[in-house]
């Protein structure tokens, strides 16, 4: 909520009285146009889970564990992954529809699990992956910028704010 109102100052954010799924509703100043946000936070598990010889390469290291229910059954328009790394002074936002999440994660982790465990990494380079389950080669692709698999590519939600952008219009 603090991170939304530094960065736009002609939007309103409400908080809902009572769990549904929402964590926040983001409006435009007359309250017209509104964008519904899930928000999920995770510790960095930079020092305790990365080996290295990646750390250089990775500014933040996340880990979740959405249902597929969640995911499926969610109200929320967007759901942003707030990473906060461990010698960052700005946090990182992964901001994306749930359906391209759930998309993504089938792909990803075709065990059809009811539970995902998502390990998403921001690099130095300002690129972010998903990364549960790659192996040590891949890892090492991704620190040294030649990984390339797309799905696992979430750089283009990367703090891409867009949706919050459009309401601040005064």
């Amino acid at each position: 909520m603090s991170e939304i109102e530094r960065r736009f100052r002609h939007v309103n954010v409400w908080i809902p009285a009572k769990d549904t799924g929402v964590d926040l509703l983001v409006s435009n100043t007359d309250n017209s146009k509104t964008v519904s946000l899930q928000v999920k936070f995770s510790r960095d598990y930079f020092a305790t889970h990365l080996k290295e010889g990646l750390r250089a390469e990775v500014r933040a290291f996340g880990w979740w564990t959405p249902t597929r229910m969640q995911i499926e059954k969610s109200s929320a328009q967007y759901w942003i992954f707030v990473l906060y790394g461990f010698d960052s002074k700005n946090p990182d936002f992964i901001i994306i529809k749930p359906d391209e999440l759930l998309k993504r994660l089938n792909t990803i982790h075709q065990n059809g699990a009811e539970k995902f465990h998502i390990y998403l990494w921001v690099t130095t380079s300002g690129k972010c992956y998903e990364t549960r389950g790659l192996d040590a080669a891949a890892k090492q692709l991704i620190a040294d910028k030649t990984f390339t698999d797309g799905v696992r590519d979430f750089s283009n939600f990367l703090n891409q704010w867009g949706p919050i952008e459009a309401l601040n219009a005064k």
